[in-house]
Parts: structure tokens; sequence; C-alpha cells
């Protein structure tokens, strides 16, 4: 999705350049403003990657027999009274108890499974 971003402002950022060619700018003038524009797009682009990092970076598991309410409510489509369940039915042998127990569906163990991990 971030990556997607950075392109479309890169293609931003191309096609106002091309336009500030078709312009009745001076040579100067047009330099200047491409200047300006690939600084900016500079800038954008490292803010979307180091946003990307931090976002890769994020995804630590969360262990069901060992986390507070509060780390499970940060994983995706947990809510207070979800995360509680989950505490109310430890400990687990496996992550994927939260689905035989009942304690969340196929659907929203799946958003998290990538996320979460059992240790004994």
């Amino acid at each position: 999705m971030r990556i997607r971003i950075a392109v479309a402002a890169c293609v931003l950022s191309t096609l106002g350049m091309l336009s500030a060619c078709t312009s009745h700018e001076s040579p100067k003038e047009i330099r200047e403003k491409t200047a300006h524009d690939t600084a900016t797009l500079k800038s954008d682009t490292k803010a979307v990657a180091e946003g990307i990092k931090d976002g890769l970076a994020d995804k630590k598991a969360v262990d069901l027999n060992r986390a507070s309410r509060d780390e499970l409510g940060s994983l995706p489509g947990m809510d207070a009274q979800k995360a509680d369940r989950v505490i109310a039915e430890r400990p687990y042998a496996s992550a994927h108890q939260l689905v035989t127990r009942h304690v969340l569906t196929e659907e929203e163990y799946a958003r998290i499974q990538d996320r979460v991990e059992v240790t004994h």
C-alpha cells in the first residue's frame, strides 16, 4: 500500500515537472521548480520508506499465554472483550486453540495468526 503511494507521488511529481516545461517560464524558473519538486519527492519517498520499515519492525509476536490485555489488544481486530476471553481460556498448547475453544472465529484468527505464538 505504501509502495503504491510512493509510486503515485513519483508519477505526480513527474507530471508536475512535465507541465512546467509546457508553460512560458524561463529556463531558470523551470530548473528551480524542478529542483524543488525533486527535493519534495526525495523527502516524501524517505518518509514512506521509514514508515514501511517501522511497520515491518512492529510485527512482534505476542505470546498468548503471557501477553497482557493491552498487548493482546494491539492485535488487528482484537478489542478488550476478546482480549479478556483469550486470557480467561489460558493456557494454550497452540495458537489455533483460539478457534477450537471458540474464543475467536477462523476469520478473526486468520488476521492475527502470523502475530501470535504460544510458549510453554
